[in-house]
């Protein structure tokens, strides 16, 4: 592997919309999302409050905000393509200097949220077929670095594997959560209980749980944005990054919409029965009718294995997210120059070798310490619980910076109205989602929150006394054909 003696990724240009695309709904990981964050969106969290029985109220607020938050990424990415996206964009509307930090920030939470969920997927698939099945074929640790070889093999590769294999494992998954969902909805009844799914009465305190389910809600949309980060290596990134972004978003939305009422459905709007199910209501839905589902032992397992899928998904997405942005902000000399480096293949090598170093360190720290523990779960739950509230929370922050930050960087772009609107809207569920991300939250997680904090003052501090160097181009829409290279098939 060597420097190619260019500072701009890819050179081949070859990505399209579809890869687009399977980077942000990847990184979102839906299925995921949907298995396990609905209790939160509940109420079944810290503080204790949430939307009830609403819940599918508070998804499609949060949806609506996360769309403000769309239209000023896909504003952006007409006028920024680079592999920093989102540290490039909060750079253009409040300078360098936050711009740095910002950077930081995010690009650290990239690296928290994919260290946090590798982890997390190893000890998944241990357990899951130690109880499934009643046999342990290898210990977490092999599965721990089984997931690792793979994440290396698809980042040397290049970003066109890892696009393709977050498009199939998504599909996959989205298409028999999505069915099951529907066929849940029909046989419970469901579709004659609309009106209870999205009216604010259907919720314990009304308004104000609807409200505070959307906190919640809006972590569902995490990661809508890395679409964005791959604007080096698309071939038409004004055209279809701002696309990918919003059709993203729009999909997933209508997607985590039946979804969540599925789920509230599926227990028949009883409170009581949803709590008792809270750790993975899903995966109780599609069991047996005989433990409180729907479907049969093997649809459970299916679940269960489209779930692994996602998670897959989402590592991959965090991977790739992580590596452009370090490596954009070491070509900017915001970080050391050797994560600059870009191999024979055009990838960032540099980065993704420091992004795989910190997944080695934290599968180290899974099966060798307890840090981080939380009596009653197992390790790698206590791992995943702190580092993904710090990547989420430090995402949060940066979707404020950028709300913040656009009402400079894009005043030019002759749509003041609606600017005006997306970003009061981004403020508004980026503080909320922010609030949310430390109301009550006890230790140790809520020193993730506190760290990331840390983290953006102590870029603010550094940043000052940075000398200000020139971003790199940001704008690679008149390379000739034969620089972009032979377009994808």
């Amino acid at each position: 592997m060597s420097d190619v003696g260019t500072k701009t990724l890819g050179g081949k240009k070859k990505l399209t919309l579809k890869d687009a695309v399977a980077q942000s709904v990847g990184l979102m990981g839906p299925v995921f999302s949907i298995a396990f964050l609905v209790p939160l969106l509940v109420g079944m969290n810290a503080s204790g409050r949430g939307a009830g029985n609403a819940a599918s109220l508070s998804v499609l607020i949060a949806a609506i905000g996360v769309v403000g938050l769309g239209w000023i990424v896909a504003e952006y990415t007409r006028k920024i393509q680079a592999a920093g996206s989102l540290y490039d964009y909060v750079t253009d509307g409040l300078g360098t200097k936050v711009g740095t930090a910002a950077g930081w920030l995010y690009y650290t939470g990239m690296v928290a949220l994919g260290s946090a969920i590798l982890p997390m997927i190893g000890g998944t698939i241990h357990d899951t077929i130690q109880a499934e099945f009643n046999v342990q074929p290898f210990p977490q640790l092999v599965w721990d670095i089984l997931l690792f070889l793979l994440v290396a093999v698809v980042m040397f590769f290049g970003v066109t594997l890892s696009t393709r294999m977050q498009l199939t494992l998504a599909m996959i998954s989205l298409s028999v959560v999505f069915v099951y969902s529907i066929f849940v909805i029909g046989k419970s009844g469901g579709i004659h209980h609309i009106v209870t799914g999205f009216s604010p009465n259907s919720s314990p305190t009304h308004w104000s749980g609807v409200l505070f389910g959307v906190l919640y809600g809006v972590l569902l949309f995490t990661g809508f944005e890395t679409s964005a980060n791959l604007g080096e290596e698309t071939e038409n990134p004004k055209h279809d990054i701002p696309r990918a972004v919003l059709l993203s978003v729009l999909a997933i939305a209508g997607f985590y919409i039946i979804a969540t009422f599925a789920q509230m459905s599926g227990f028949h709007f009883n409170l009581g029965s949803f709590g008792k199910n809270a750790a993975a209501p899903l995966f109780t839905l599609a069991g047996p009718s005989s433990a409180g589902g729907y479907g049969s032992v093997f649809m459970r397992r299916l679940v269960e294995l489209v779930v692994i899928f996602d998670m897959i998904a989402v590592l991959i997405g965090c991977a790739v997210s992580a590596s452009r942005g370090i490596f954009a902000m070491a070509r900017d000399h915001s970080l050391p120059q050797p994560l600059a480096k870009i191999s024979s293949k055009g990838t960032p090598i540099g980065a993704s070798n420091f992004v795989l170093f910190i997944y080695a360190v934290s599968i180290t720290l899974t099966v060798t310490t307890s840090i981080f523990a939380i009596t009653g779960y197992p390790h790698y739950f206590a791992m995943f619980s702190w580092l993904s509230t710090y990547g989420g929370f430090a995402i949060a922050v940066i979707y404020l910076l950028i709300s913040l930050g656009a009402l400079v960087g894009l005043k030019d772009r002759g749509k003041s109205m609606a600017l005006y609107f997306a970003c009061a809207v981004g403020i508004l569920v980026t503080v909320g989602a922010i609030f949310g991300s430390i109301y009550k939250v006890t230790e140790p997680t809520i020193s993730a929150p506190y760290a990331a904090g840390g983290v953006l003052l102590l870029g603010l501090i550094i940043s000052l006394f940075m000398t200000n160097t020139p971003h790199t181009q940001t704008d690679f829409s008149e390379l000739k054909e034969s620089e972009q290279g032979p377009l994808k098939i």
